[in-house]
């Protein structure tokens, strides 16, 4: 196994930042869900931060280093879907910084409420994501203002905080499911399962409809794809990040493709079964699991329920049975 990517004392760092701006989140094995699913099944909360989303976890850990080596910095810029730019506009402000954050037309209204809320810039720009980063990057230099990657050493650092959580508190687990879009998420879980020195196992979920990853691990290549048009907004990427790339090709067990409609299934098992509400990101994992149910049967699994922060439209339209179309 190659070196990990941090060392424990890394994460206990990231961890004593991190819960200084807000608790760990819980861990808890729904006894609807392990029928569902036949394993016993355990939900790390991430939809219970103080943005709804995992992503102000690696916000936390990227300001505080942006603020110790450039003292200076009058402000960030960076790009979104939504709960990235809470996140960073949330920790910005709170560090006295400005937070400039771009998203595509037709992004999320009620994220793009959240993000104004707490107190970012916002601009509308572009077709989706992707245009969307090439234009915060764009200002950045032109502005004086620090772009914020999609991917970077300290997103991921304060990331991982959430699986050293989960797997500290379930170190046994045979497999975790978690979603990708930029893919802070899962090197985040990879770094710390092997920072433990555990053997979990990792499977990476993308949507169907935006399955740049899959098409990467195929190809042992980075691989774009037209378009991503899925209402799982947070895994609606068309262009790999090389340096995660780098990292779940080797870390992860495997990726799986779900479909819009397999999300809107466990958005709907979510809410019956525990009352959570789920994104389409923050269901990815359980629609895996779903769909691998018997290959993991018997076994102990965690899903990563990344965020809550779905349109109340869209979130009607589920429950009422169907499937919102971006």
């Amino acid at each position: 196994m190659a070196d990990p990517l941090f060392s424990l004392d890394d994460l206990e760092e990231a961890a004593r930042l991190v819960h200084a701006r807000m608790q760990p989140t819980p861990q808890y094995a729904w006894p609807l869900l392990a029928e569902a699913t036949g394993t016993e099944v355990w939900v790390k909360h991430e939809n219970h931060t103080p943005t709804g989303a995992f992503k102000l976890r690696g916000a936390i850990t990227f300001i505080d280093w942006l603020a110790r080596t450039q003292p200076d910095c009058p402000g960030i810029v960076t790009a979104t879907r939504g709960n990235h730019g809470q996140g960073q506009a949330l920790a910005a402000r709170a560090a006295g910084m400005t937070a400039r954050i771009y998203v595509p037309e037709g992004n999320s209204v009620e994220k793009n409420a959240a993000m104004r809320a707490f107190g970012a810039d916002l601009r509308i720009f572009g077709a989706d994501f992707d245009t969307a980063r090439e234009e915060a990057f764009r200002v950045a230099e032109t502005e004086g203002l620090v772009p914020v990657p999609p991917f970077h050493r300290e997103l991921v650092r304060g990331v991982a905080t959430y699986a050293q959580e989960l797997f500290t508190a379930q170190p046994d687990l045979h497999t975790v499911y978690v979603p990708i879009g930029c893919g802070s998420g899962i090197c985040g879980t990879i770094a710390a399962r092997d920072a433990l020195g555990l053997s979990t196992r990792i499977v990476g979920v993308v949507s169907e409809n935006a399955d740049c990853v899959l098409r990467s691990m195929a190809a042992s290549d980075l691989v774009e794809t037209p378009t991503a048009r899925t209402f799982a907004d947070g895994l609606a990427v068309r262009v790999p990040v090389a340096e995660a790339f780098a990292i779940y090709s080797a870390g992860a067990e495997r990726i799986v493709s779900v479909s819009d409609e397999e999300i809107a299934d466990a958005i709907r098992l979510y809410f019956r079964a525990t009352h959570n509400v789920a994104e389409g990101a923050g269901a990815a994992p359980l629609a895996a699991l779903m769909q691998e149910r018997q290959m993991m049967a018997g076994r102990r699994v965690g899903v990563i329920l990344c965020g809550g922060n779905i349109d109340s439209a869209w979130f009607a339209e589920v429950l009422g049975g169907g499937v919102p179309q971006p």
